[in-house]
């Protein structure tokens, strides 16, 4: 059996419709009939009701959003699928993922030293930035950040799912990281201007000095020091080092992944009007 968590995310809902036809189950919250696959309720606050629902031979997708609970939460749901026996673990991380990296990096990275230690067989796919938190970030028209004028890529959650898919459905394979990246990095510039032809009305990108992205972080309700943390963050991924792109999710499904002229085109109705 295939086990999914975070099935009701954006790259859960993805995978699990391309494992319809496979012997899958999506672990959720709440009751989510749409999945159109068979679902039992469970929570990472509680791992043991995640941890009861592997059986030796099971194939784990490990994924969830980020919460203060996070690292403890999925060390023991490894742990728990080590001791249950599972045949192969595919977690998603993000890109440059390392213990003691800040905020969501760090958090990952702590999570992904415990998964390579655990014995089980697995895959760490790491990611760079959503596509799909775009509508977000431009929710008004603006977005404003302190990458700079570098390019930063960003990843359709979908090529994700499908990266997942492949490896879930395929015979296991050798341990690996496997960074997955869109097929091109843009300026924040340019993509405001790429959403702004596909939308046909004007969106932009504000580029403020770590200092002052930290204060209109405040000002939103962010915290210190996770606005400082998150405008650092920021000014670092926008460095060049988010620049590079890999061939991973081709090497892995035989298809490029999506250019974010294909994510508009399917998505243009996320932004708000």
């Amino acid at each position: 059996m295939i086990v999914v968590t975070g099935a009701t995310g954006s790259i859960g809902r993805a995978l699990v419709g391309r494992l319809r036809g496979h012997d899958v189950l999506a672990v959720v919250r709440r009751d989510a009939e749409d999945l159109g696959v068979p679902y039992a309720k469970a929570d990472f606050d509680r791992p043991d009701t995640i941890g009861g629902l592997l059986n030796p031979g099971d194939r784990l997708f490990l994924n969830s959003s980020l919460w203060p609970g996070y690292v403890d939460a999925h060390r023991a749901v490894i742990d728990l699928a080590a001791r249950a026996g599972v045949a192969q673990i595919v977690a998603v991380s993000v890109r440059d993922a390392e213990p003691g990296a800040k905020l969501g990096m760090g958090m990952h990275g702590a999570v992904d030293a415990h998964l390579r230690k655990s014995g089980v067989p697995w895959t760490i796919l790491q990611p760079s930035g959503f596509m799909q938190n775009l509508p977000r970030d431009f929710e008004h028209g603006s977005m404003y950040g302190a990458y700079g004028s570098t390019p930063v890529n960003y990843i359709d959650t979908r090529d994700i799912a499908d990266v997942a898919a492949a490896l879930l459905t395929a015979p296991v394979g050798p341990d690996r990281d496997l960074v997955l990246t869109g097929p091109e990095s843009l300026s924040h510039d340019r993509i405001a201007e790429e959403i702004g032809r596909a939308l046909g009305r004007p969106v932009r990108y504000v580029n403020l000095p770590v200092p002052e992205m930290t204060a209109h972080l405040e000002r939103q309700g962010i915290p210190q020091p996770h606005a400082g943390d998150l405008a650092a963050l920021m000014a670092e991924t926008g460095d060049g080092r988010w620049a590079a792109t890999t061939t991973a999710v081709r090497d892995v499904t035989g298809r490029p992944p999506r250019p974010l002229s294909a994510f508009l085109a399917d998505h243009r109705d996320a932004f708000p009007a």
